[in-house]
């Protein structure tokens, strides 16, 4: 279903479950995006732990990055349904 067919669904339940998926997928890409960034700017932030240091730490920060945004893409997308 395109943004174009939603909005013209006179549904109000599917209206309801597109606007709660695009809210909880806005907001879990920020977060996961933020994780990222701290994780990557550890040093900067002042924030120092064993996890923090290693370069596997730096490869997870930016798999996380990259997972919240395709999560914020979808959630913009509104995609929820097959065509």
């Amino acid at each position: 279903m395109s943004l174009e067919e939603f909005e013209n669904t006179p549904d109000t339940k599917t209206k309801r479950y597109v606007l709660m998926r695009t809210i909880t997928d806005l907001g879990m890409g920020i977060i996961y995006v933020g994780v990222g960034v701290v994780i990557l700017l550890a040093k900067q932030f002042n924030f120092q732990s064993v996890f923090t240091v290693g370069i596997l730490a730096k490869i997870f920060a930016v798999m996380v990055i990259i997972y919240g945004s395709w999560r914020i893409y979808r959630g913009l997308k509104k995609k929820y349904f097959k065509e």
